[in-house]
């Protein structure tokens, strides 16, 4: 293609990821043509403001980011309602509605769907929710606004979230973990302990090693869970956070490669097909710093891709080059801050820890062959040296064992 024709550039998925790269695209390359395709039936919103919105705390109009007359004024054709069912590389086209969009570069940023509860009396329940979407937190609230008694079920944030929410807007709250504590393939006993503290002190009944049975109904409305150990919690509205399945359905038989875990691609967030490249949630890439494949549901994750893929569509070969991070409150009484590896991610990990029971603070360090690949802290007001670790992580520095414990009072950023 010479260098004068105006490139197009298709997005698939308008979340941060992807409305990140098409606002990147058009300040590098006002020229070019940007359509931007989302399933649902609104701009980008933070997902993030979600449970904040679901507590009561903010209304709808402070969870949207962008409008409308944002993508007119940016000139990015953005189509609402519309799935993209199809990708054919070999005519570098995409498929949506009966219609078919050229592209020079194609970006697929679609994330992941929740996974169901697949449990008997679930299906199609009108007071059992998943939580993922806009349209579910809308959901979720006007059953809140009907209740008096919720039950959250799995041992996931967005079971957190879910039971924070329903305890904050004074239901009687339960939630119902399979594992012996929150985030169990995470945090150990101890850090588990402090997330239990944090919930009870707001109220939230707690039930470990509980996997849901069945859901008794009358008139497709969910009246009462009942547990594989014979616990019976009667209800008006339920929650769950099951995990994702990656939206891969719109590359089958494209040629381009995915995994569990999402859309394959390389430490530029490239796939094995020329021009086509993933961003967000959906992509397990390559991460250079960390030296493995990995996939990070994480909203500064999703933002940084959004930056990086846009260089690389116009034609750059920009590295993934930040370590994830998250965090969070949980409940009043706690918060937690993760990044980097976390054992969850590479099971060879070995952890430092410190603990202050009377503060509530839990730190652990994780390292990798004697390298520092990432850490964990709860407790309010513990981050300190944070910053410190993630530059650590960058320059892949190594420590041997018998200096881990001065690692856990690093403080200086």
């Amino acid at each position: 293609m010479a260098s004068s024709e105006v490139r197009r550039y298709v997005i698939v998925g308008n979340g941060f990821a992807g409305t990140t790269a098409a606002e990147q695209l058009r300040k590098h390359d006002p020229a070019c043509e940007i359509a931007l395709f989302t399933d649902e039936p609104y701009t980008l919103y933070n997902r993030i403001s979600l449970p904040p919105m679901l507590r009561g705390q903010i209304p709808q109009a402070k969870v949207m980011i962008r409008d409308l007359r944002w993508h007119e004024d940016h000139r990015i054709g953005i189509h609402l309602r519309t799935r993209v069912e199809r990708v054919v590389p070999e005519e570098k086209i995409v498929i949506a509605g009966g219609r078919s969009y050229p592209y020079d570069a194609l970006l697929v940023a679609t994330g992941g769907r929740p996974n169901p509860i697949g449990k008997p009396g679930s299906h199609d329940a009108a007071n059992i929710f998943n939580f993922q979407y806009l349209d579910d937190t809308r959901a979720i609230s006007e059953q809140i606004d009907r209740s008096k008694t919720a039950v959250a079920i799995g041992g996931s944030y967005i079971a957190y979230e879910l039971a924070e929410a329903f305890s904050s807007r004074k239901l009687e709250a339960h939630w119902l973990i399979r594992g012996p504590h929150f985030l169990h393939r995470m945090l150990d006993e101890v850090a588990g302990e402090f997330v239990d503290t944090a919930a009870r002190n707001e109220g939230v009944h707690m039930h470990y090693g509980e996997e849901v049975r069945e859901f008794v109904r009358s008139n497709g409305v969910a009246t009462k869970v009942i547990t594989n150990s014979g616990l019976e919690i009667e209800a008006q509205c339920y929650g769950a956070g099951f995990g994702l399945t990656m939206n891969t359905d719109l590359l089958d038989g494209s040629g381009i490669e995915t995994s569990k875990n999402g859309i394959l691609c390389n430490d530029r967030l490239a796939t094995n097909v020329d021009g086509i490249y993933a961003a967000g949630d959906i992509a397990d890439f390559y991460d250079p710093i960390l030296e493995m494949r990995y996939r990070m549901g994480t909203w500064n994750n999703a933002g940084a891709h959004g930056k990086i893929v846009a260089q690389n569509m116009m034609g750059g070969s920009e590295r993934y080059h930040d370590v994830p991070e998250y965090s969070s409150l949980l409940f009043k009484g706690q918060t937690i801050t993760q990044f980097g590896l976390s054992p969850d991610v590479q099971p060879e990990i070995e952890t430092a820890r410190k603990i202050d029971r009377e503060k509530q603070w839990y730190r652990a360090l994780y390292f990798w062959q004697e390298r520092l690949v990432g850490g964990l802290f709860l407790g309010k007001g513990n981050r300190a040296g944070k910053r410190k670790y993630v530059d650590a992580i960058k320059t892949k520095s190594r420590f041997p064992k018998t200096e881990w414990p001065a690692l856990l009072d690093w403080t200086a950023d």
